[in-house]
């Protein structure tokens, strides 16, 4: 017989029955989202209800099936919302609103994924030991002149794996390859913890540039403990060879059960307006995706750059052979 999971449950029993709600299944820490919500639900008076689901988002959703209580889905990385899609549990959504909001490049030429943020996977520098200028290419970080200098999470994590995507797809499997070698060997310690511990470890000395998102350093700002890390690194925009800075993005699926579509659409073309747009970059550093919202000024004070031009599609499918590199060569070994 089958059963429904203990978050469906509790997404079922969290709240007394409203007018209108909207369940959601989120990659993404509640607290990260916890700004939109609180506006939408002012704004509306549509109560968000939001699940922390950090692994097997797809697999729960296929084994809930059509009694699935979820409504949306919120992650990061392209390669995830493809993976959601391509496991048969989102639907389509039409949407003027949303096509006017989201750029084509960010969006699902079918409606069954919207991108909400980018972020760029950058170059995290010590400002004391790293001229600017010196860190140009994602392809220069496997020169030998880097060895014993670099630090990264785990080469197996999502952000990484991207990255390691767009370089397959600049430069084919056997070029991504050598790189991902020379990059290792040039590691100063094992791959650990996340992307602020990268930049903990520059303060420490124990690298001199660390690959991570840009969002990161915004988050550790307003963090007074984790501030005077966050001021001893320089953000550098590396450019792949022939291309731009990479790009990853977050967003939202429509789940295929979607007990409560209307709302959920409601939700889904609000977090793409100019106000949740505005709350995405000012309270958690990102790159908001609807032309004309600018960035926060801490975001806008780290300069500009030119976005790789390569589809995020062609990332995603790239990922599989990305995966098997960093396997392969045992980078995180």
């Amino acid at each position: 017989m089958f059963r429904l999971s203990a978050i469906a449950l509790a997404l079922t029993t969290a709240l007394p029955a409203l007018a209108e709600e909207v369940n959601v299944y989120s990659h993404r820490q509640p607290e990260l989202i916890q700004p939109l919500v609180d506006a939408f639900t002012a704004e509306t008076g549509i109560a968000v209800n939001v699940a922390f689901v950090d692994k097997g988002m797809a697999e729960r959703l296929q084994a809930e099936g059509d009694r699935s209580p979820a409504d949306l889905v919120l992650t990061v990385d392209i390669a995830r919302l493809m993976q959601i899609v391509e496991a048969g549990v989102t639907q389509p959504v039409q949407s003027a609103v949303l096509d006017a909001n989201v750029p084509a490049e960010f969006r699902d030429p079918e409606g069954h994924w919207f991108g909400l943020t980018t972020r760029a996977r950058i170059v995290y520098a010590a400002k004391d030991r790293v001229a600017p200028g010196e860190v140009t290419t994602y392809e220069d970080l496997a020169d030998p002149k880097w060895k014993g200098r670099i630090c990264t999470r785990s080469g197996l994590h999502d952000y990484n794996v991207a990255l390691l995507g767009a370089m397959i797809v600049h430069h084919g499997e056997d070029a991504a390859t050598a790189w991902a070698k020379g990059l290792k060997a040039n590691l100063a310690k094992k791959p650990d913890g996340g992307d602020r511990d990268q930049v903990k470890a520059i303060g420490a000395g124990e690298c001199d540039i660390a690959l991570g998102n840009t969002y990161y350093i915004g988050q550790m700002m307003a963090d007074p403990e984790q501030r005077p890390a966050a001021e001893a690194v320089r953000i550098d925009f590396p450019v792949f060879e022939g291309g731009g800075t990479h790009l990853n993005i977050s967003g939202v699926a429509m789940t295929r059960a979607a007990p409560n579509h209307d709302a959920a659409l409601k939700f889904m073309e609000w977090l793409s307006s100019d106000e949740a747009q505005a709350i995405y970059a000012e309270t958690n550093h990102e790159f908001p995706v609807k032309p004309g919202v600018e960035r926060s000024a801490l975001v806008a004070g780290w300069g500009d750059f030119a976005p790789d031009g390569v589809a995020l599609t062609d990332v995603a499918k790239a990922r599989p052979g990305a995966l098997r590199i960093m396997e392969t060569i045992d980078f995180d070994g």
